[in-house]
């Protein structure tokens, strides 16, 4: 009987005490996990054991714009380095609808059942208007996201139109010391520019469906002549007939690029995610190119190019975000605008009298 008099004397005590209620408990947790990130050094040790909580509070952190971040950022990857460059990266894209998440859950699921640790950097486009992303992936790859060999990370795509995140490349790398030997990168598939991904990875590969007219668009946006692989995704039940034609199209339009200087010649191969047909078969393809890659000496020297393409989008990157917090050009850009809006001045004009004010 006591008993229960004191559950009901503790209820009613936590009823009445405002700094006992759920909300208040809540924001004490968020507060103790803000806390618990500032400790940089049990983030990096957590990663490098592989903690996929710590993972993703430092991908979390790289990603951030603020100035007093910086110093973290820089701390996380300087201590995660030398512990990358063991993976294999490749980058799958292909325009929406294609099945591009579905193929990549199959793949990852292939893989994980291989003994492989699988990361996948979902990529989601972000909206121009309202800046929000819906990041679906994790629930679009509900078997994979279980695993406890794979990693999902959604992350929207904001002004980037390279198809991947701004600091995708930094994520790559906390992945590989986390311990992930494979990263599947998934673009967001739109616009006319996939060279960023092209660019991080080691392998490209382009998912196209049979019979939606993109045959000719495809080449015309050059996206073809960067891949590794087409795979014609749904390749099932009534559709099997147009992939296959779609298949000889593909392989066609392979043979009017030159030869890649790794000595590879990309194949088309025909797959169903959904079916979970034809995804052994990829990955077969894909050991067959990694393995030529590392004979002839490429692999590294991609690695290499790789390497390049990170240092200079990084002095891009950071010119960029240094001219707009520039004190002068905030004051100034707005004076700017108007004398180009009443015709005043020219963009160039205005461009060249704004650079040599911020003085960079």
């Amino acid at each position: 009987m006591s008993s229960s008099k004191n559950k009901k004397s503790a209820l009613h005590e936590t009823k009445s005490d405002p700094s006992l209620n759920l909300s208040q408990t809540s924001a004490e947790r968020i507060k103790n996990l803000r806390r618990q990130s500032k400790d940089i050094k049990k983030l990096t040790e957590g990663i490098l054991s592989g903690n996929k909580t710590d993972l993703s509070q430092a991908i979390t952190l790289i990603e951030s714009q603020s100035k007093r971040h910086t110093e973290d950022i820089k701390t996380i990857i300087s201590t995660c380095l030398p512990y990358s460059n063991k993976s294999l990266r490749i980058g799958i894209t292909g325009v929406p609808g294609v099945g591009k998440s579905t193929f990549i859950e199959q793949l990852g699921l292939l893989l994980v059942k291989k003994g492989h640790k699988v990361a996948v950097l979902a990529v989601d486009p972000s909206s121009s208007v309202t800046r929000g992303s819906i990041l679906g992936d994790k629930t679009r790859m509900e078997k994979l996201v279980q695993h406890p060999m794979a990693y999902i990370r959604p992350t929207a795509s904001g002004e980037s139109l390279g198809g991947v995140a701004r600091k995708t490349r930094e994520s790559i790398l906390l992945c590989e010391a986390a311990g992930y030997d494979i990263l599947l990168i998934e673009t967001v598939g739109v616009g006319q520019s996939e060279t960023a991904v092209h660019s991080m990875t080691d392998f490209f590969l382009l998912l196209k469906l049979a019979g939606a007219g993109d045959e000719l668009q495809g080449i015309k946006r050059g996206i073809i002549e960067m891949a590794d692989a087409i795979v014609i995704n749904k390749a099932d039940g009534d559709n099997i007939k147009a992939a296959k034609k779609a298949k000889v199209e593909f392989n066609r339009a392979l043979h009017m690029y030159p030869s890649k200087s790794n000595g590879w010649d990309p194949k088309v191969k025909l797959a169903s995610a959904l079916q979970n047909e034809g995804i052994d078969k990829v990955w077969k393809m894909l050991t067959d190119y990694f393995e030529k890659a590392k004979q002839n000496g490429y692999f590294e020297e991609k690695r290499a190019d790789q390497n390049k393409f990170w240092l200079t989008q990084t002095i891009e990157d950071s010119l960029k975000k240094e001219f707009y917090q520039n004190e002068v050009i905030k004051s100034e850009f707005p004076e700017v605008l108007e004398k180009i809006h009443n015709q005043d001045l020219s963009p160039f004009e205005a461009a060249e009298y704004l650079l040599k004010k911020a003085k960079i």
